[in-house]
């Protein structure tokens, strides 16, 4: 990685805080952000994190969930394993309907929740990278479709530009009320944004 970029890195706040706190990653902060303003973790939650490494959103919703709640991190590579007995992890595609087998016989039961911080490998080229993205935010509503129980939620990341909207209004369908939200701790420089469903509507 180029120097300036490490320099740079080391200085941001929010890196240097989730070294402070033992976080994984700074984009820990994004998700508690949103959380602490929205509260759709709540305690005794299932949930379900996609493109979870290296585990920073994982050990924000543990301690949301608590010891009650039941966590699952899906992300095509390795995630370091936690102390936590109700954080499991797997390393799977969420594009293969392999990985979306395993994600329904794991959980104990519907997810009230799901995450996904889920980002292409990026290749320079903005217009590939964004359809990249949202097609990637898509795959993330289809699990959410199939294994989020009736009324849950569902955060998403989402890269914003000319495919955005037609997203969004896909969500607006799907769930009873839509947020969209950029937490303090996301790179003002960053095309990332959040979007946020709240109470999915009963499929018919």
């Amino acid at each position: 990685m180029p120097e300036e970029w490490v320099r740079r890195h080391r200085r941001d706040f929010y890196y240097r805080k989730a070294k402070e706190e033992d976080y994984r990653s700074r984009a820990a902060y994004k998700l508690a952000q949103a959380n602490e303003k929205f509260i759709f973790i709540s305690p005794g939650d299932v949930v379900l994190d996609l493109g979870a490494s290296p585990g920073g959103w994982l050990r924000v919703i543990r301690k949301v969930v608590g010891t009650k709640g039941f966590v699952l991190g899906v992300d095509l590579n390795e995630i370091a394993r936690f102390q936590f007995s109700n954080i499991i992890t797997i390393v799977g595609d969420i594009t293969s309907s392999e990985t979306r087998d395993r994600i329904a016989a794991i959980l104990p039961r519907k997810a009230d929740v799901i995450t996904s911080d889920v980002s292409p490998n990026v290749s320079g080229i903005w217009e590939v990278d964004h359809a990249r993205q949202v097609d990637l935010a898509e795959k993330s509503l289809q699990i959410a479709a199939s294994v989020l129980k009736e009324d849950g939620h569902f955060f998403v990341k989402v890269f914003q530009g000319e495919l955005f909207d037609r997203f969004l209004g896909t969500m607006r369908r799907c769930f009873s009320e839509i947020k969209v939200i950029k937490p303090k701790a996301s790179r003002k420089e960053s095309a990332e944004i959040y979007v946020l469903g709240l109470g999915l509507k009963k499929q018919v």
